[in-house]
């Protein structure tokens, strides 16, 4: 693994060293990807001021994650993989750090980490903790193997009443509800400028299809088609290693593509702007995306995969239409709809039909104020966490 260098002793070492000069801890957050690296943000922000000096080695699981975490370092931080869930591995992982706490994200409970953790006397936390009635069932399924490591965590900080309750059943002892780190997150005003210039340039309004997943975007492709006189299409796949595979989707329905990747830092140039479909095809820009369109289409909520998360979008003032599948986020969906920030409908012809609705503009301005009321109403869960935090510091 990657922390066995020369490089990262060393840079552990001036950590370990300075936290000790410091009085202040070494605290380890795993991150396992974009999404929860990008939630730790606030968190982290929370957790340095609660904790002057903290010095941070932060874990990652993907590539995506570790870009991302990079930002987040500051002078004396360590940045690494995340070793394998194995007895030994996760050992000496342990062994070479004097962590004073663990804090996972969301949903990550590893055994062996767990395991091993708790036999050194390590604290570990499980931060903007959620738990989808599905994953519960799964977790009692393999009680056996996960009871085990939910019951040594120390504290989980869950966003919702409804997944504390889960945690507490699949076996967590001490639970508390926090709401989620990712009302806190501020969308870059760079990346808004950006987003917004786009859509200037554009001769169309712009209807996103934020975050699609597999099978959806067919599915929208084939609605589009249909329609008189569309807007203009941006799709922006989940995953990076799907934008060859929608490109090809976008071709075979004998629409005209431009590719994100292609424009520069111009932004859409005149080759783009005769293109039927945008193909939002990079990473970390999804505040620019959302700032480009009129309305979104919440990816993964079209098709039985529990929905994406939809408060980037309130936080960026984007009207949001979402499917019938939001399980991963249900407690936050129906705050949305209730709050006027967006629409729940059936299918993805419902949803487009709604979206071309939305493109009268009262009805968008409407919409899209409510969605920033909605995320600044919730803000406030990264320093109820951090506080949570410091009260098991104080006790030890």
């Amino acid at each position: 693994m990657g922390f066995y260098d020369a490089a990262y002793r060393r840079q552990l070492a001036q950590a370990q060293a300075q936290a000790r000069a410091d009085s202040a801890p070494l605290v380890w957050i795993h991150a396992v990807s974009l999404g929860e690296t990008l939630a730790a943000r606030p968190l982290l922000a929370a957790l340095r001021e609660t904790w002057p000096g903290m010095r941070l080695v932060l874990t990652h699981g993907t590539a995506t994650g570790r870009g991302a975490g990079q930002a987040l370092l500051q002078a004396g931080d360590v940045q690494t993989w995340l070793p394998y869930d194995t007895p030994g591995a996760v050992r000496r992982f342990l062994r070479a750090h004097q962590l004073t706490l663990g804090v996972l994200m969301e949903t990550e409970i590893w055994p062996n980490v767990q395991r091993e953790a708790s036999a050194s006397g390590l604290p570990m936390v499980l931060a903007n903790a959620r738990l989808s009635a599905k994953s519960l069932r799964q977790a009692l399924r393999f009680a056996s193997l996960l009871r085990p490591a939910a019951q040594s965590l120390a504290l989980a900080l869950a966003q919702t009443e409804s997944d504390a309750q889960r945690l507490r059943q699949a076996g967590v002892n001490r639970v508390e509800v926090c709401g989620s780190v990712k009302f806190d997150l501020t969308p870059s005003p760079e990346l808004l400028i950006r987003g917004r210039v786009w859509a200037t340039r554009s001769d169309r309004p712009v209807v996103l299809a934020a975050v699609s997943r597999e099978g959806e975007e067919a599915e929208l492709l084939q609605v589009w088609t249909r329609l008189a006189a569309p807007p203009r299409l941006l799709i922006v796949p989940r995953h990076p290693q799907r934008f060859d595979d929608v490109a090809s989707l976008v071709a075979q329905r004998g629409l005209s593509l431009s590719r994100r990747s292609t424009w520069g830092e111009a932004g859409p140039d005149d080759a783009a702007l005769a293109c039927d479909v945008w193909l939002g095809d990079s990473v970390g820009e999804m505040p620019a995306y959302y700032a480009c369109a009129q309305v979104a289409l919440l990816g993964g909520s079209f098709a039985p995969l529990g929905g994406q998360n939809l408060i980037e979008a309130a936080a960026c003032g984007c009207p949001l239409i979402m499917g019938p599948h939001t399980f991963n986020f249900a407690e936050a969906a129906q705050l949305s709809e209730a709050a006027g920030a967006a629409r729940r409908v059936q299918t993805l012809a419902q949803a487009v039909e709604v979206a071309l609705e939305l493109l009268v503009p009262a009805k968008h301005d409407a919409m899209a104020e409510h969605a920033l009321q909605f995320a600044q109403r919730h803000r406030g869960a990264a320093a109820r966490m951090a506080a949570a935090m410091n009260s098991i510091m104080r006790v030890r």
